[in-house]
């Protein structure tokens, strides 16, 4: 029997990026705000010293500051037709664990999606025709318009002190930035990075090339920043260990370095750390939530009342935790019914890879969202007439620094050891560079999240189980737009390249991207979707979903900075709108 706690007037699961500032904003609301994490506090000065972070053992190989798979895991498959079996080790993506999430580890890019992606099938419809859209997708509308969310990126990327250089300023193109960018209200608060060797021998082809090459937009600042919330953040120092690490030097943004040092010092804010949320609770009706049962470490279980419940969770646990607590009506991909799970999305990963005989790319000296980019072949910036697929990729050079382990770039047929891969090796090492294109994960019927009948965890709950395997779209496109990448690397005179595209079906064991989408996804209509434009979930108005679970498909982009976005709309919305009226949001 859980033990019952006295009521807040929020409970808000996970301490990530989305969990942290919908926290922060309530708790200025002058609510009393409950946030509960299952992992461990993370602390920089404790954590991420600089003495001990740089250590590609413990943080890559060993996987510090991922979530444990002995505590959860997923079980995989690639059809409906297949029997789904766990990740006993996480490979494809790297959930993270503790107060910060997946944002401490992460590399720190921070696109802004484009507007036409916030009305994808509506604007390819427009373009292309109403039959143009193969019928093996299932891409939607958000709900929602470009001009709804962008002061919210404005508000994340202050926040996070993001670095960049404006495309679209006020409608206005602006030299040195994207042009493709959806038009902003405000310049970046920091100027871009400085940039390596690698990224400025790619621009300069590019643009050769005829291409808009533009620095990449990176939440790790160029340079001192204080933001809206007084928490000061320290220039990147280049020091080639982001990707997988925590910032020792407080210049990556995440939860833990810009939100949550306020976000403690607020009285009425109490973190429960160590807690395994095990279901959001309802009254008799199911349509309005009560509150969250969880465990502590000591394996007692208790029951946190509260009037709004915000689950801000990563994607996984999010859609997990509405199935395990009954919160809408499971996927059924045989019927295409249901919504809790459907519409699942990923990342496409392409590359090539570039050996020389005359450069020296110094590439120990790194950063994980230092870089130039182009794009010019992402989503629908390109005509797709006739070429028998749509997305596309955002096409970048983004060294993130050669760590010893892992960094040992050698042309195909090399010996895996011996004296010849150490030749090949150290003629290579400093010689080799990789045009990478992150593209996107465009959702299929039979791509989707749900409860695995198999397999359970330590405290008998069914596993969530994917299925997912790459659509015939996504490979045409993967195939398209790495040639793109050929040329532009061919223009650059390397000795030899290797072109790598996504191919064949999704395998769970090599890494590829953390940006795992969907499976409680927005909209304007509840029979494909579960929350509506205020991440607000159908029929049980004071319950919100928030994070990269409410994306209906995946564009050509990280998602960090449009997750931080929608945290930030849900929290305007409920301030504004749903605390003055409460009630479902659906003409605010």
């Amino acid at each position: 029997m859980a033990k019952k706690l006295p009521k807040t007037d929020v409970v808000v699961i996970g301490l990530g990026w989305a969990g942290s500032i919908i926290a922060n904003e309530l708790a200025d609301e002058g609510l009393s705000v409950v946030g509960i994490e299952r992992g461990p506090w993370r602390d920089t000065a404790r954590d991420f010293n600089v003495a001990t972070i740089t250590d590609e053992l413990r943080y890559v190989q060993r996987e510090e500051l991922m979530l444990r798979t002995r505590q959860n895991t997923c079980t995989m498959r690639n059809n409906p037709s297949q029997t789904a079996l766990p990740m006993r080790s996480w490979g494809s993506f790297h959930p993270g664990n503790g107060t910060g999430g997946a944002g401490n580890h992460w590399a720190g890019i921070t696109f802004r999606f484009q507007p036409e992606e916030f009305r994808l099938r509506s604007h390819l419809t427009e373009r292309y025709g109403a039959n143009a859209i193969s019928s093996d997708l299932s891409l939607q509308d958000w709900g929602m318009e470009w001009d709804e969310i962008e002061k919210h990126y404005m508000q994340f990327e202050r926040v996070a002190g993001t670095s960049g250089k404006a495309g679209v300023l006020n409608g206005v193109k602006q030299e040195g930035g994207n042009q493709f960018e959806g038009s902003r209200s405000g310049e970046y608060p920091t100027p871009p990075m400085k940039q390596p060797y690698g990224p400025t021998l790619f621009a300069e082809a590019a643009r050769n090339m005829g291409y808009n090459a533009f620095a990449v937009p990176s939440s790790l600042v160029s340079e001192a920043y204080t933001n809206p919330y007084g928490v000061t953040m320290g220039p990147c120092t280049f020091c080639g260990y982001c990707t997988n690490y925590g910032c020792a030097n407080y210049s990556k943004a995440s939860a833990i370095t810009t939100v949550l040092p306020a976000l403690m010092r607020k009285p009425n804010f109490t973190a429960q750390t160590s807690c395994e949320v095990l279901k959001v609770l309802t009254d008799s009706s199911g349509k309005k939530a009560t509150g969250v049962t969880y465990m502590d470490s000591s394996g007692d279980e208790w029951e946190q009342p509260a009037d709004l419940v915000i689950v801000a969770a990563y994607t996984f646990e999010n859609v997990r935790l509405m199935l395990l607590s009954n919160i809408g009506k499971a996927y059924d991909p045989l019927t295409n019914t249901g919504t809790t799970g459907r519409n699942y999305a990923y990342q496409t990963a392409n590359g090539v890879t570039l050996f020389f005989d005359d450069k020296n790319f110094n590439p120990f000296i790194g950063a994980g969202a230092v870089g130039m980019g182009i794009d010019d072949f992402n989503n629908d910036n390109f005509d797709h007439s006739g070429l028998g697929f749509f997305g596309g990729g955002s096409i970048r050079v983004t060294p993130i620094g050669a760590a010893p382990i892992n960094s040992r770039p050698v042309p195909p047929g090399t010996p895996k050891w011996g004296s010849a891969w150490k030749q090949a090796t150290v003629k290579n090492y400093l010689s080799t560079m990789s045009i990478g294109c992150e593209a996107s994960s465009y959702t299929q019927r039979t791509n989707y999240l749900s409860l695995d009948p198999n397999y359970k965890d330590p405290l008998g709950r069914p596993l969530l189980r994917i299925t997912f395997d790459f659509p015939e779209n996504d490979l045409r496109m993967a195939q398209y737009c790495t040639g793109k990448v050929a040329e532009i690397a061919k223009n650059m005179n390397p000795r030899q390249l290797v072109a790598k595209p996504t191919s064949g079906h999704w395998n769970s064991v090599p890494y590829q991207s953390s940006h795992v989408c969907g499976g409680f996804v927005m909209g304007a209509d509840p029979s494909n979707s579960s929350v509506n434009k205020h991440l607000q979930v159908w029929d049980v108005p004071n319950l919100f979903v928030v994070g990269a679970s409410a994306f209906p498909q995946n564009p050509g982009y990280n998602p960090t900075g449009t997750v931080g976005a929608l945290a930030f709309k849900a929290a305007h919305d409920i301030r504004q709108h749903y605390l003055k009226r409460p009630g479902e949001m659906i003409t605010a």
